[in-house]
Formats: structure tokens, sequence, C-alpha cells
């Protein structure tokens, strides 16, 4: 009889017996996590399909709905600025089961009917939990895999999470729609199922090990600080446009899409306005799968082409009051703005250290939710003083800017990419 299976038969512990039970709980948790993700950015983007119904019930504009926008994507900031980073040296699960919790009081908020004041706290509320979330969702699916994979690639965690991140904001359109169209209680029906599914996710966070190893001196609170300094500043600086020019897209389709499609291109259906976002969402997610065995340069000059490519298109498309090529357009950029914002999270997971993964990450969000913001407003203004399709040739244009600085920074010297 082997030594082992001696100290089996007398009730020992065999050797090594406690680091694969350790292993099988991360690997576990690593997929907790990533369920608790995609909820939680699905419940972030539920109300997309629904202004239209908003503005039918309280007579709002077009306008108001890209100020509601806007402070969702405040909350999100702010959030990121001065807790995104907080998880490094509080840890994971306190900073993700207080994130949840605000988008639990979100939506009981949505669930009162709520008038534009209440629908703008709402709105503020759910920014606040998605600020703190990403960050440090990302971070702890990293540790998770690396905990229960030691030493193979990270290609597994960048796969996760940007699918996650990303399939998570268009699987909440898609089911919101669908909810909104066929069944009763457009407005409340969709919150209560994301509620349960919230409930669901708190579980599963109290379930998932922590990662972070408890500092015997906490440091003292700081707000975010937004660096190069990570190892490699040139290729930090390439990650933070590029991830500004993807979410740019996100915005774009989460913030007056759906308003175009139903105006503009006169289909009014829910479903078919939850069904064109999550395309695009869809899109990058797929797209991020499916390319996540090409070089990481090759995937960085991908990303970049195609969403150049569908940005053109989609003006195009505009302009000719075309749904089949404004969707085709869409699922374009979507692709290219989801490879490339891969690309960004991988380059920088690979650059930090493990204590600034955190706050590296948190700094990545923070531009990329500017990106998210900062264009649908301006688009939204823009759309006061000129017509849309005008309003969309000149957004092409300042992002197609972008998309290049980020090209030019990415082939610097000394610029890095990911290893996955």
């Amino acid at each position: 009889m082997s030594l082992s299976a001696l100290r089996h038969a007398l009730g020992a512990p065999v050797e090594g017996a406690g680091e694969r039970h350790s292993a099988r709980r991360h690997g576990a948790g690593f997929w907790l996590i990533a369920s608790a993700f995609v909820t939680a950015m699905a419940f972030s983007t539920v109300p997309t399909p629904l202004y239209p119904l908003y503005q039918a019930r309280d007579g709002f504009s077009t306008f108001t709905v890209t100020i509601v926008f806007a402070v969702y994507a405040v909350g999100v900031l702010v959030s990121l600025l001065l807790t995104g980073h907080v998880s490094d040296w509080l840890g994971r699960r306190k900073v993700l089961f207080t994130a949840l919790t605000l988008e639990l009081v979100a939506a009981a908020l949505f669930l009162t009917e709520p008038s534009l004041p209440v629908l703008l706290v709402a709105r503020l509320v759910t920014g606040l939990g998605v600020g703190m979330l990403t960050a440090t969702a990302t971070a702890h699916l990293h540790e998770l895999h690396s905990a229960h994979r030691p030493g193979a690639s990270s290609q597994r965690f960048e796969i996760v999470s940007t699918a996650a991140n990303i399939g998570g904001l268009g699987f909440g359109p898609l089911v919101a729609g669908l909810l909104a169209e066929y069944l009763e209680a457009p407005l409340r029906l969709p919150y209560l199922v994301f509620g349960a599914l919230l409930l669901i996710s708190l579980t599963a966070v109290a379930l998932t090990p922590e990662t972070v190893q408890k500092q015997p001196v906490r440091p003292a609170y700081r707000p975010q600080r937004v660096s190069a300094d990570h190892g490699d500043p040139a290729g930090y600086l390439a990650a933070a446009a590029a991830g500004f020019a993807s979410f740019a897209v996100f915005g774009l389709f989460t913030s007056l899409a759906p308003g175009f499609v139903g105006d503009t291109l006169h289909h009014p259906s829910r479903a078919l306005a939850g069904l064109t976002v999550f395309a695009v969402f869809g899109a990058a997610a797929a797209a991020q799968t499916l390319t996540s065995r090409l070089d990481a340069e090759v995937r960085r000059n991908l990303g970049l082409f195609s969403q150049a490519a569908g940005m053109v298109a989609l003006a195009i498309g505009m302009q000719t009051a075309s749904l089949p090529a404004f969707l085709v357009a869409g699922i374009v950029a979507g692709s290219g703005a989801g490879v490339l914002f891969k690309s960004a999270v991988g380059t920088v997971v690979a650059m930090a250290t493990p204590a600034k993964r955190g706050e590296a990450l948190a700094g990545l969000f923070l531009v990329s939710y500017l990106g998210l913001a900062l264009p649908a407003i301006g688009l939204g203004i823009a759309t006061r003083y000129t017509a849309v399709t005008t309003a969309m040739t000149w957004f092409t244009g300042v992002l197609l800017a972008l998309l290049t600085t980020a090209a030019v920074l990415a082939r610097r010297p000394g610029s890095t990419g990911s290893t996955g």
C-alpha cells in the first residue's frame, strides 16, 4: 500500500488534497463572479429599450434621455474615481457586495413607477454600483483564474472578463425589450426579473473565496489616480485611448440608437430596440472570443480597422435611413470595439503589478467610461441644433481621429501588447 493510500485509510489528509480543494474553490468562484458580473452589467442597460415608454408616459424629450444617460455616466465616473481601486486593500468581495447592493437599491427605485427625478436618482445609483464593480470584478476574475490554473495563459480570463462586461451590457436591453414587448407591466417586470438575479448574485459573491490578503496596516485613503505609471506609459496611454474609442461606440448605441430606430427609421418595437443594442454588444463579445488566439498586435490592428470601417458604414447607413445597413454597420463597429477593448484590458493586466492591478484597471475603466459619456452627451446636444445624421458624421470623424491616435501610441517603441 502506498504512503498516500495509507494516510487516506487512516483518515489523514492526502498530500496536495488541500491545494486541489483550494484550486477547485477558486475555479468555481471564477464562474460565480463571472455570472454576477454579467448580471450587474446587464441590469445597468435594462432601461435602454424602455426610454421611449418613459417618454410617452411623462412627455419628456429625446434630449432629456441624454441627460438621464449622462447622470448614469456621472455615477460611474464618480464611483470609479472614489472607489474603483479600494478593493486592492479592502478586499474584492466587500466591494462587489456593496456594488450589487446599490444595484438592488436602483431596482427598487425603478419599481416605484418613478417620475423623472426618481428616474435620475435610480440611474445615478446604478452608475455608482457599476463604477465600483467593473475594475473590482475584472481584478477578482484574474486572481481567481491564476489561483485555479497557476502558470496558465491568461487567455481564459481575458475572454470571460471582457465577454461578461460587454456581453452583459448587451444582454440587458435584449431581455428588457422582449419582456416589455410581449408581457404585461413593461416598466416593472424587467426590474423584478433582474432584482431576483441580483439577489442570486449576492449569494454567488458570498460563496467565492477572497483573493486579497488583509494588510496589517490599511493604506491612507486617496481618490483614484489616473496614471500611466504602470511599467509602460506609452502602452498604457494606447490602451486608454482604445478604451475611450471602444466605449464611445457602446455609448452611442445605449443612448441614441433606440430612439433613432423608433423615430427616424419608424420601427417602434421595444423588442427591436433591444435586439439592435444586443446585436452590437453581442458581436463585440463574439469577436473577443473568436480572436482570442490571434497575436496581440494582429488583434489590436483588427479591432482598430473593424471599428473604423463600421463607423464609416454606420454614418452612411444613417444618411440613407436604411435599417439593414444600420444594423450591419453597428455589428461591424461593435465587433471592432469589442476586440479593441479586450486588447486594452489584456495590455493593462499584463503590465500592472498585483498590488496596483485594481488601480490600473480602474484608471482604464475611468477613461473608457468617459468615452461612454462624453461623445453621447455631445451627440445629444448636437441633435438639438442640427440633424442627427449631420451630428453622426462629425462624431465619426472625431472617432476616426481618436482611433488613429491609439494606433500611433501603440506602435511607439516600448509599448507592449496583451500576453493573452
